[in-house]
């Protein structure tokens, strides 16, 4: 056996004995607690961040092909449906789905209310999952290619603000050149995703009213959806789709349309890894002083073991062993505290937000196996660092000294 793993075998066994166990006690729960708050703030951080990444997309998409200069205006010219980019774009790996859409501005008006709102027209390609996914009430309708469809679905928040509910009938008012053309639509569904900018801007509905209320013929639509298997890809594909789709057109990707909301939740990495290098400070700390007080407490065994011959090296390997049991035990402590919490929120989301203040209802938890594997990792990497520290006094102690020492 080795001489090194069996000698720090005895120093654990035989520090239940010592008063050093109650420092050790303190390290690993130190640990197991520091490790599980940077657990957990990570995976609220990558949930909180992917919820609200998925709402955007709902909206828009990952890639929005349009007219150049028009990324900003809900009143766009039109584009041919039929482009030489869409087959291949279509059949690319990393894109899951693209479909055609058009907006145009309107006002909803009842007897009391009157609201401002964009009618997102949709064709027969839409991809309904976001949105069945947040329905309140009612459900989501089937766009046609033969026909005009007069249902839409409109937010919780227009709803409660105009006083509508499932199944009534709405008025909307558009200017078409110099004309205010109306239209009456029926309430099939209420939605409802936490984005109160989006919720109470947008009401979903068939693209062909748009594309009759501006003239177009119809295969001419506002632009295209692209959207994508992996969000990470986004940027990449940003670029990629821009190159394909020719000069008169433009490829924006929802960071791009967007910017402030992407800035707003990359500001939330800096909130975490403030409470990472706190955590870590203190964790450091903890680990330093057990160690240092362990060796303090075998001083006189450090000095018999160099006195017979051992060396430096193979001494520090004893404690590093130590070390690596305390810091082992807590991170295992720390992983299974971390899971159990985590999985409860996430399946049983007792804790709840308010929604109008943080996007979300409840916290969202995000499991990344990346991110578990890289702290853990980490934590693996810091012990090993830590240990240089109380490695020097490992080396300087005399032999002669440390036997005489009590």
């Amino acid at each position: 056996m080795n001489i090194d793993i069996f000698l720090a075998r005895r120093l654990v066994s035989r520090s239940k004995a010592n008063f050093s166990r109650t420092f050790v006690i303190i390290a690993v729960t130190s640990i197991t607690l520091g490790f599980t708050v940077m657990f957990v703030a990570i995976a609220i951080l990558t949930g909180f961040k992917k919820e609200i990444r998925e709402k955007v997309v709902g909206f828009s998409g990952h890639v929005q092909i349009t007219r150049f200069t028009e990324n900003s205006t809900f009143e766009p010219r039109p584009i041919e449906k039929n482009q030489s980019f869409y087959r291949k774009l279509d059949h690319h790996k990393d894109i899951r789905h693209i479909q055609v859409y058009a907006t145009k501005t309107g006002i909803i008006k009842t007897k009391n209310q009157i609201q401002g709102v964009i009618l997102k027209g949709v064709g027969s390609d839409y991809d309904w999952t976001f949105f069945r996914n947040k329905m309140k009430e009612g459900k989501t309708f089937t766009v046609s290619d033969t026909g005009r469809n007069d249902n839409v679905i409109i937010s919780q928040k227009t709803a409660n603000l105009l006083n509508l509910k499932l199944n009534d009938e709405l008025r909307m008012y558009f200017i078409s050149g110099e004309n205010t053309l109306g239209r009456k639509f029926r309430i099939s569904g209420i939605y409802s995703t936490g984005l109160e900018e989006f919720d109470k801007l947008y009401v979903i509905g068939d693209i062909h009213h748009i594309q009759k209320l501006n003239n177009w013929a119809p295969d001419q639509v506002g632009g295209f959806e692209v959207i994508l298997r992996n969000f990470n890809d986004m940027d990449r594909m940003g670029i990629y789709i821009y190159h394909q789709i020719g000069f008169s057109l433009d490829a924006s990707t929802i960071r791009q349309l967007y910017p402030q909301i992407f800035d707003w939740l990359d500001l939330q990495d800096i909130n975490v890894l403030i409470i990472i290098i706190l955590i870590i400070l203190v964790s450091t700390t903890t680990i330093i002083s057990t160690l240092l007080i362990l060796i303090l407490e075998k001083t006189r065994m450090i000095g018999i073991l160099k006195s017979l011959g051992m060396r430096n090296s193979g001494i520090r390997r004893v404690f590093f062993y130590n070390a690596f049991y305390i810091v082992g035990w807590g991170m295992v402590l720390g992983n299974l505290l971390s899971f159990t919490l985590c999985y409860l929120q996430k399946h049983f989301e007792w804790v709840t937000l308010p929604e109008d203040s943080y996007y979300v209802s409840v916290i969202p938890i995000n499991f990344d196996v990346w991110n578990i594997v890289a702290l853990n990792a980490g934590m693996l990497l810091l012990c090993y660092i830590i240990f240089l520290i109380p490695s020097v006094v490992i080396s300087r102690i005399a032999p002669v000294r440390a036997i005489r020492f009590n």
